[in-house]
């Protein structure tokens, strides 16, 4: 207020001044300081209205905080008074909750004195029953040594020695009948398990072999198979690996091939040719990529069959595929998916005969030679390799123990492994099970196409001719004519270097170029 009035008092000032400049300038100074005198007086008096109002509410507003602020004040003060009577409280329960624990304290210590004192009664009362006892037992002991002649050390051990005497002349007894009845038995138990397990099943002799006659309606479908100049009969056997024979068989033609995969899939792919009527490289090419698919489908399939049949539940879908793939493999001229069922079945009768688990026999017997369809080639015996599938894919450890063990890499550790060794064993040993020849004639057939696929730009290679003829398909971007001479040579000195053979081998080796449009 008290700056409001001066500043107030300078505008009147130049007010004043001005309205006099303005009267002198037009004579009538004394009218302009009147009015200028009423004017001044009216602007005092605003002023010192506005001036009281504002006062006014500047106290208001200082009134107004200083209550807000007390309340605030007012509501930490009851949050203080909350908190520290809620700690009292607290401190109040605890208190209590002390003092009762420290009242049963009190009580448990009572009794538990009460206890032993007790205990010490009943402890000197043992204490004075035990030295009469021991006291009666020294006396007992005196009359003894007086009848016998003897002190107690050594009628102790006289006693031992002739009950050692004894005991010892029990148990060598008892040892050499048991020996004797093991040996009188033993023998004659395990060929009577061996002979129930054999003659309970019945299998068929190897049949296997490396041909497959394809039957046709009449000769005249030899011509259309051979196509003009030859060249239907060579995209058959480019595409599928097989030696088509076409001789003077009526009605008749031989598919020669060691791999059995492939001649099935050739003898599916003829049937499919012939029955359709059209015969050209690209139908044939076309109808072995479905029959290969085909094939592929019912591996599984015969897989899915073949666990059906034994009884076998839970195998993983790699495992099952595995079993298919047996279907068809041969060792040594044995089909090993009917080697490997008759093994399973083996194994079932064997444990079921001692006592065990026929199930898991069963599973054990029909994955022993899963490590012989490898998808790859590898070095590691197939026995190990199957045990690392079984494992891999969540087989029981007696399992995978009697699949590794079963040509003895590895230690036996369960009743299974030797189940599942003696059952391989009489699978392969019966006669008319397998044939040697054929197992060596087939590996070197594998040998021959494995030497091709050693050299860079080999597409295909496929062993025909009983292994006579080595066929190589070459990739014609990669391999040129003069290469494709060169390289018939190289395999033919790899071949001559590195095996084993009679007669010769002809190495073909065949570039090829296509030219493919579309016409719209």
């Amino acid at each position: 207020m008290e700056i409001i009035i001066p500043v107030i008092g300078a505008v009147v000032g130049i007010a004043i001044g001005f309205f006099i400049a303005k009267i002198l300038e037009r004579n009538n100074a004394s009218q302009l300081i009147t009015r200028a005198k009423k004017s001044a007086s009216a602007i005092l008096k605003e002023a010192k209205s506005e001036a009281e109002t504002l006062k006014k509410d500047k106290i208001l507003q200082a009134k107004e905080k200083f209550l807000e602020m007390k309340s605030e004040h007012e509501k930490v003060i009851l949050n203080r008074d909350k908190k520290i009577s809620e700690a009292e409280k607290r401190t109040r329960d605890k208190e209590s909750q002390v003092s009762s624990e420290l009242a049963k304290s009190k009580k448990l210590n009572s009794e538990l004195e009460e206890k032993q004192a007790d205990y010490n009664e009943r402890l000197s009362i043992l204490n004075k029953k035990q030295g009469e006892v021991e006291k009666l037992h020294r006396s007992q002991i005196e009359q003894l040594e007086v009848i016998s002649s003897l002190s107690a050390e050594d009628a102790k051990t006289q006693l031992m020695e002739s009950l050692k005497d004894e005991a010892k002349t029990q148990a060598m007894a008892f040892v050499q009948t048991s020996m004797e009845e093991a040996k009188m038995t033993a023998q004659q138990e395990a060929k009577k398990i061996i002979i129930n397990t054999i003659q309970r099943i019945g299998t068929e002799e190897a049949v296997e072999n490396c041909v497959s006659v394809f039957n046709l309606e009449s000769d005249d479908v030899k011509g259309r198979i051979i196509g003009r100049e030859g060249r239907n009969i060579r995209a058959i056997e480019a595409a599928t690996g097989v030696e088509i024979i076409v001789d003077d068989t009526p009605e008749a033609i031989i598919l020669s091939c060691f791999d059995s995969v492939r001649r099935e899939i050739a003898r599916l792919s003829l049937h499919k040719l012939v029955t359709d009527g059209r015969i050209h490289p690209a139908r044939i090419e076309e109808v072995v990529q479905k029959t290969t698919k085909q094939i592929e489908e019912e591996i599984i399939e015969v897989g899915k069959r073949t666990v059906i049949d034994l009884g076998i539940h839970g195998l993983h879908p790699e495992l099952i595929k595995a079993v298919g793939r047996m279907k068809y493999r041969s060792s040594y001229g044995q089909n090993l998916l009917h080697h490997s069922r008759e093994v399973a079945r083996l194994c079932g009768v064997m444990a079921a005969e001692l006592g065990l688990n026929a199930k898991l026999a069963k599973r054990a017997g029909l994955l022993h030679d899963i490590g012989k369809v490898p998808e790859t080639e590898t070095e590691m015996p197939h026995a190990l390799l199957g045990m690392q599938w079984a494992e891999k894919y969540g087989e029981k450890p007696e399992v995978c123990n009697a699949i590794g063990a079963h040509h003895d890499e590895i230690e036996m550790t369960g009743l299974l492994s030797p189940i599942v060794q003696v059952c391989d064993a009489i699978s392969g040993a019966r006669p008319g099970a397998r044939r040697q020849v054929l197992d060596s004639y087939i590996q070197r057939l594998k040998d021959l196409e494995d030497i091709a696929f050693g050299f860079g730009g080999v597409n295909k290679a496929y062993a025909i001719q009983a292994g006579r003829e080595l066929r190589v398909m070459v990739e014609s971007d990669k391999v040129s004519d003069e290469k494709a001479a060169q390289l018939s040579f190289e395999i033919s000195q790899k071949i001559q270097t590195d095996m084993t053979y009679p007669g010769q081998v002809k190495v073909t080796v065949i570039r090829e170029t296509r030219a493919v449009n579309i016409a719209k």
